[in-house]
């Protein structure tokens, strides 16, 4: 089996503001003295681990991210019959062993109860505290000791063994991830725009006030992005237990969400959703390396050419120029085109997966 998997994949998105930053315009990097447009890896991975791809293909293998988990702990046990005294005590310590409690005191807003680190909780830690808190209802007591060793090494989440986990409390229960995510950046110049709209008031007839009832402004761009991937699927597997094929149908479910969902940001503004148009697959046990280097000069197609035959020519080119000077960077390659129909995604899932 091949150590690692990269992917290169160019997707197009039209008018969209895909990933938003604290002043509400799309994000956006300084890469070859050109302002490109951007798409951070935690935006596209929260994208896919939440999709109904990732529900589907990976069900009952897929974590639960939270600071809450205390507060569904807690209607477990007032659902149960346990007073409120006594649920709340023995909720906070249940939750004190992932992560430091916010307040010993009881607060409006269930603050108590919250975890201060948010916190990937594995469907194996899911179901230990489950069956917890029914024993802890049935014979009115606190939990031991020896009960409340809850963490585990997760085995069953296949999220968490793709992008891993990070306890700060309890770093011996941290796994490291075995896909690696860049920031998705267009090959090309591109610049954020400004939206003006209006709405107008339905019940206004006009013939007092012909104004519009709201008037607003909202950023976007487009472009094509460029997006790479490293999936150590040694690491991969021995993450997920040494279970091959959960290890199957983890690559499986991430090729698919890679290649089909798009970060959920105003999609209902823009329906800014797109298939990958050409992704380059690598599989071999050589050391990984990018190829965003292919777009340090910004593409730019003149009259008559095609802003993806380009960037493709450009992926393919910085391939080729690897090889000959490191020699070979991987021991087989697969790519998918949809602009020239090249390919087929499911023969894509099966070179990862072999």
């Amino acid at each position: 089996m091949s150590r690692f998997v990269q992917l290169h994949v160019l997707t197009s998105y039209p008018p969209s503001n895909l990933n938003r930053d604290d002043t509400g315009r799309p994000k956006t990097a300084l890469m070859g003295d050109a302002l490109r447009l951007r798409v951070s890896s935690q935006s596209q991975k929260r994208a896919w681990r939440t999709s109904d791809l990732f529900e589907t293909a990976l069900a009952g293998h897929i974590g639960t991210r939270t600071k809450d988990m205390g507060k569904r702990i807690f209607l477990d046990f007032q659902k149960a019959g346990v007073a409120d005294k006594a649920a709340r005590e023995w909720t906070r310590q249940i939750v004190g062993k992932f992560g430091k409690v916010k307040s010993d005191k009881k607060a409006d807003n269930d603050e108590d109860l919250q975890i201060e680190q948010l916190t990937h909780f594995s469907p194996e830690e899911i179901e230990a505290i489950d069956a917890l808190v029914q024993v802890c209802a049935l014979r009115r007591a606190p939990p031991s000791d020896a009960e409340l060793m809850l963490l585990r090494t997760p085995r069953k989440a296949a999220d968490i063994a793709m992008f891993g986990r990070m306890l700060a409390d309890s770093p011996a229960f941290n796994m490291e991830a075995a896909v690696q995510v860049a920031h998705a950046i267009t090959v090309h110049k591109s610049a954020v725009e400004d939206d003006y709209f209006s709405a107008v008031d339905d019940l206004n007839n006009g013939l007092t006030d012909k104004g519009a009832a709201h008037i607003g402004e909202r950023s976007y761009g487009a472009g094509l992005f460029y997006l790479y991937i490293c999936i150590n699927r040694e690491l991969l597997k021995d993450n997920l237990g040494g279970d091959e094929m959960l290890t199957g149908k983890a690559v499986e479910a991430l090729i698919h969400a890679v290649t089909k969902v798009s970060p959920t940001g105003m999609q209902n503004s823009h329906a800014s959703r797109a298939y990958a148009s050409y992704v380059l697959a690598e599989k071999g046990d050589q050391q990984p390396r990018s190829l965003a280097q292919a777009f340090l000069k910004p593409v730019k197609p003149y009259e008559g050419q095609d802003m993806l035959e380009l960037s493709v020519l450009a992926i393919e080119r910085r391939r080729d120029s690897f090889d000959k000077v490191y020699g070979s960077c991987a021991d087989a390659r697969y790519a998918i085109n949809a602009e020239t129909g090249e390919g087929t995604l499911s023969e894509l899932v099966c070179f990862a997966q072999e």
